[in-house]
């Protein structure tokens, strides 16, 4: 069946090896990204919450479909990555749909969580998680289109007590319900990553490099990850700069805050190559 080039491109790039998929949270951030060289790209939903004054998960689906469409169309030649949440649906046959809703923003993969957004119940039940996960891939057969299907599996970030093993045995679950690449965000020690990518069965992982954990591409590599990608670190180094050089024009009265930034001059030069490139 013949996909398109960016749904080409994004499967061919999980067949070996491993790569950097980095996370922008708006038009620009994508173009710097892609000018940089990167092979693919993926949204955040964290970064892109905080343009709009929102925490992360507080987006409403038909904006973030938005905000989808407009990265794929900041980037048309690469493929892109949707981080859809938990499919913005509890049932299967709400994920199903909103999966499809996602697939005609043009974007080249999803993933699907199985944690809830609720404080009371982070984690969906096993049996509907991995229903859930069946939904979004009879869905995908669905459409045609071919995108690739990321599973996450969210014990680490829900607090649950043996995050590790109940990750590992939602993975185990999540390849037989047909995902193509397998993720459990919060993995940081070699001994947590292998015992995914063993629980993977073969099938590519993605691990997020949401900080140092003193690992480098070539580590993760090793370790046998397929794909990384970067979650909201890049939004949140660049919020980090402006909170604090504003901390200090505050509290400080001093502008010593800015003396690290990059120069205007480099931007403008970029998007100014940029723009003529795209006209």
């Amino acid at each position: 069946m013949a996909y398109s080039p960016q749904v080409d491109a994004f499967r061919k790039l999980h067949e070996s090896g491993c790569f950097v998929m980095p996370n922008p949270w708006d038009f620009g951030s994508a173009r710097w990204l892609r000018g940089q060289g990167f092979q693919a790209l993926a949204s955040t939903s964290a970064g892109f919450a905080f343009t709009q004054g929102r925490a992360d998960q507080d987006v409403p689906r038909d904006m973030m479909l938005a905000h989808l469409a407009e990265l794929v169309k900041a980037v048309p030649d690469l493929p892109v990555n949707a981080d859809f949440e938990n499919g913005y649906a509890d049932t299967p046959d709400g994920v199903a749909a909103n999966v499809k809703l996602c697939i005609a923003t043009g974007v080249a993969g999803l993933s699907i969580e199985d944690a809830t957004g609720r404080d009371n119940d982070p984690l969906y039940p096993f049996e509907l998680a991995v229903e859930r996960v069946k939904a979004a891939r009879r869905a995908i057969d669905e459409t045609g289109s071919g995108i690739v299907l990321t599973a996450r599996a969210e014990a680490f970030l829900t607090g649950h007590p043996e995050p590790l093993a109940e990750a590992v045995r939602r993975i185990e679950a999540f390849v037989e319900a047909g995902a193509d690449v397998l993720y459990a965000p919060g993995v940081k020690t070699p001994e947590e990553i292998g015992a995914i990518v063993t629980a993977a069965r073969g099938r590519p992982v993605n691990v997020v490099a949401f900080a140092d954990f003193g690992l480098s591409v070539r580590d993760f590599a090793a370790l046998g990850v397929r794909r990384i990608s970067t979650g909201s670190a890049s939004a949140r180094s660049a919020w980090a700069g402006f909170v604090e050089s504003t901390r200090i024009i505050k509290e400080e009265g001093s502008f010593r805050g800015f003396s690290g930034n990059a120069p205007s001059r480099q931007i403008d030069a970029f998007f100014r190559d940029d723009l003529k490139a795209r006209s």
